[in-house]
C-alpha cells in the first residue's frame, strides 16, 4: 500500500488500485502518475478568463487539463473531463507544449479545466522549461493542497486563482464537493502567498445553499486579515450544470450583496464574474474611485494605469507585469492538438510490461 501526498485526501493506495482523483495508480507498490503526458484539452485563453484581473493584464495563456480531479464537484462545469475516472488523453511532451506555446504567441500556461494539483509533476516539468523560455506558469485550483504538493508549486509557479466554493461553508464543501473541511485550502492559500506566488480568490455562490452572507463576511475578513486588503476577490455568479440542473443561476442583487461584504470589511479590489457587462467587472482606483480598467467579460476596453500608478492621482495599483500588447485582440484559440499528438487510453491490463513514462529516470 502506497499513501499519496498530492491533495489532503492522502489515498492510502493498494497495488492495482487509484486514488480518488483516478490518475495516481499503485502498480507494484509504487506510485505512478498514470496521466503524465496525457492532455484531454489544450486552448488559448485570456487571462481574464481564469479570472487572474491583476497578473499580466491582457496576456494570452495556454490552457491545459488532464482528465480526473481530486474534488466532486456536483456542479462542476468541466464534469466531462475532471469527473471522468479514465486515463486518456493526447500524448505530448513538456517540450513540445512549450514549443507550441511560444508558436502560438502565449505569454504564459494556465493549468486549468480540472484540478492541476493531481498532475502536478507534470505541470512542474512544464512549468520549469516554461520559465526557461520567459514563460508564467498559472494555476486554476480549488486550493485543496499538501504541503509536498505546495513545495512542488513554488518551484515553477508564479500566479494561482484560488477558488473556495460556497463561501467555503463547511456543510456545502461537505454536501457538493466531497471535502470534510476548508481548513486546508486555507492553510494552502497562505502558504502560497508566503512563497511569493500572486493570489487571486475567486468564491462560487450558489443561491440557496452556498451564499450566506455571514459566511461571505467571514471569508472576508480571513482575507484581509491573512493576504491583505489589496488581494483581488472575484465573486461568481453560478449557472445550472451537471448534477445541479435544479438550481438556478445566482440573482445578481446576491453577487452584489456578496460585495458589498467585502468591500465594507476591508477589500480594495472586489469583482463580479460571469454577469458580462456589470460594473464590477471593472478595476477602480482605491484611492480616488475613478474608473482605472474597464472590462467587457474577458475584454479589457479601457487602460488608464501608467507606470503601475493610477493616471488621474498617482495612487500606487496592485497589479502584477505590464499590460501585454495583445490585450486589444480576441485571444481564444482553439489548438488542435490532435494534429500533433495520438490519442490514447491506459487501462489496467494494458500496464504489465509497459513502460512507465520517467521510469528510466
Amino acid at each position: 500500500m502506497v499513501q499519496c501526498t498530492a491533495c489532503p485526501r492522502r489515498c492510502k493506495v493498494s497495488p492495482g488500485l487509484w486514488g480518488a482523483c483516478g490518475i495516481r495508480w499503485n502498480i507494484d507498490g509504487k506510485l505512478y502518475l498514470m496521466n503524465y503526458g496525457r492532455i484531454i484539452a489544450a486552448h488559448i485563453d485570456p487571462i481574464e478568463k481564469k479570472p487572474l484581473f491583476h497578473f499580466n493584464p491582457g496576456s494570452a495563456v495556454f490552457s491545459i487539463a488532464t482528465t480526473g480531479c481530486s474534488w466532486f464537484c456536483q456542479y462542476c462545469q468541466n464534469s466531462d473531463i475532471s469527473q471522468r475516472r479514465r486515463v486518456e488523453g493526447f500524448e505530448v511532451t513538456p517540450q513540445l507544449l512549450v514549443d507550441l506555446a511560444s508558436a502560438y504567441g502565449a505569454h504564459g500556461f494556465a493549468y486549468t479545466y480540472n484540478e492541476p494539483t493531481i498532475f502536478i509533476e507534470f505541470a512542474r516539468d512544464v512549468g520549469l522549461l516554461a520559465h526557461e523560455k520567459g514563460l508564467f506558469n498559472s494555476f486554476v485550483s480549488n486550493g485543496y493542497m499538501t504541503d509536498e504538493a505546495i513545495e512542488v508549486a513554488s518551484q515553477f509557479l508564479d500566479a494561482v486563482t484560488v477558488d473556495l466554493k460556497g463561501n467555503a461553508n463547511e456543510s456545502f464543501l461537505r454536501r457538493f464537493v466531497g471535502v470534510p473541511s476548508p481548513e486546508p485550502i486555507f492553510e494552502s492559500i497562505k502558504a502560497l502567498k508566503e512563497r511569493g506566488i500572486h493570489v487571486e480568490i475567486t468564491d462560487l455562490v450558489v443561491p440557496g445553499v452556498g451564499d450566506d452572507l455571514g459566511d461571505a463576511r467571514r471569508v472576508s475578513r480571513w482575507i484581509v486579515d491573512e493576504l491583505g486588503p489589496e488581494t483581488p476577490v472575484h465573486f461568481l455568479r453560478f449557472h445550472p450544470d451537471y448534477k445541479m440542473m435544479n438550481v438556478p443561476p445566482t440573482p445578481v442583487e446576491t453577487l452584489e450583496k456578496h460585495a458589498k461584504v467585502a468591500i465594507d470589511e476591508g477589500l480594495k479590489y472586489v469583482y463580479i464574474g460571469n454577469v458580462p457587462g456589470h460594473e464590477l467587472e471593472n478595476t477602480r482606483c482605491p484611492s480616488c474611485g475613478r474608473v482605472i480598467v474597464r472590462r467587457w467579460g474577458f475584454r479589457i476596453l479601457e487602460w488608464n494605469i501608467e507606470n503601475g500608478k493610477c493616471k488621474y492621482c498617482g495612487a500606487a495599483i496592485n497589479i502584477k507585469g505590464e499590460l501585454k500588447p495583445t490585450w486589444r485582440e480576441d485571444r481564444f484559440v482553439q489548438v488542435p492538438i490532435h494534429l500533433f499528438s495520438n490519442y490514447t487510453e491506459v487501462k489496467l491490463s494494458d500496464v504489465k510490461g509497459m513502460r512507465i513514462i520517467g521510469e528510466e529516470a
